[in-house]
């Protein structure tokens, strides 16, 4: 009938399962107990003078932050982490790349290869640390016995800050190495086949073929790098303390010894946060690359 309006059902409402969120629960739990309740108390203690235990004793609000920008070694150690951070970068991705190539194009003992190259993730960084403080010993060290001098590999300043990088370079040369490799079994063997066809040679090929269609894993390699590099603890402690001087005190060690030794936990939570908001800038700075990568 015309002019009769029809009343239609009422859609029935969709009803939520709860099932996904319970799968979510315990992943959830872990995260607010150790990364968003941590990240929180930093920042709250951040804002706090403490004593040595730890406690909150006077509200300051930002003055952790201003006598850390102002202070006499912040603007050393700042050039410091960032010129270890260049080194290990640079060096473990070059390397781990290079290796992973090598593996790659060797048709015998692949095995060996791939098992020898990702080794250092086998060994935790205070053991790695540990046996090169022995290889670097300036008396019973091998290296110095092998290369017939007597230098203070980890006493001088000229070498010290060096020789911490390349003990890092190796300690992350396992990681990238993998992800190298497992790239380079998703590339084109067909692109291989056309640049040989037109004569390209082995670093031609490399260089316009394997680079461009790994990228997206190399964009990856960096930003992870940069992150582990500014968090490089273990080697600084067990290898140079900081020292000698003040030539390898790197802003994670700084924080550590603001807390734990000055027992000024105020002002660590406050390079805790500024260290936080400095790598989220190098990391939205990296994603400006994007670009350039082939997906």
């Amino acid at each position: 009938m015309t002019g009769v309006a029809v009343a239609r059902p009422a859609q029935k409402r969709r009803r939520v399962s709860p099932l996904p969120y319970l799968y979510l629960l315990p992943s959830l739990l872990l995260f607010a107990l150790f990364v968003f309740y941590p990240f929180v108390k930093t920042l709250i203690t951040s804002l706090y003078t403490t004593d040595p235990a730890g406690r909150l004793v006077d509200f300051v609000g930002l003055s952790n932050y201003i006598g850390t920008f102002t202070s006499k070694d912040f603007a050393q150690v700042m050039s410091v982490t960032f010129e270890f951070a260049i080194k290990v970068v640079a060096g473990s991705i070059a390397l781990g790349v290079l290796a992973a190539i090598l593996a790659h194009e060797v048709t015998h003992l692949k095995g060996l290869f791939r098992t020898v190259y990702a080794l250092p993730m086998a060994v935790s960084s205070a053991c790695i640390t540990v046996i090169c403080v022995f290889i670097l010993n300036p008396t019973m060290g091998i290296l110095n016995y092998l290369l017939g001098t007597d230098i203070r590999w980890l006493k001088d300043v000229k070498t010290a800050l060096n020789s911490v990088a390349v003990v890092t370079i190796w300690m992350h040369l396992g990681l990238n190495y993998i992800f190298t490799i497992a790239a380079l079994q998703n590339v084109d063997a067909s692109l291989y086949e056309a640049a040989a066809i037109d004569g390209a040679g082995l670093l031609r090929k490399h260089w316009h073929i394997t680079l461009p269609c790994i990228s997206p894993t190399l964009f990856f390699l960096l930003i992870v790098n940069v992150i582990n590099s500014f968090q490089s603890y273990a080697q600084i402690n067990l290898m140079t303390r900081g020292g000698p001087g003040k030539c390898t005190r790197v802003f994670i060690y700084q924080i550590y010894l603001e807390a734990f030794v000055n027992g000024r936990f105020g002002n660590a939570c406050a390079q805790s946060v500024i260290m936080f908001l400095l790598l989220l800038i190098l990391t939205l700075a990296q994603f400006r690359l994007e670009k350039k990568v082939t997906y």
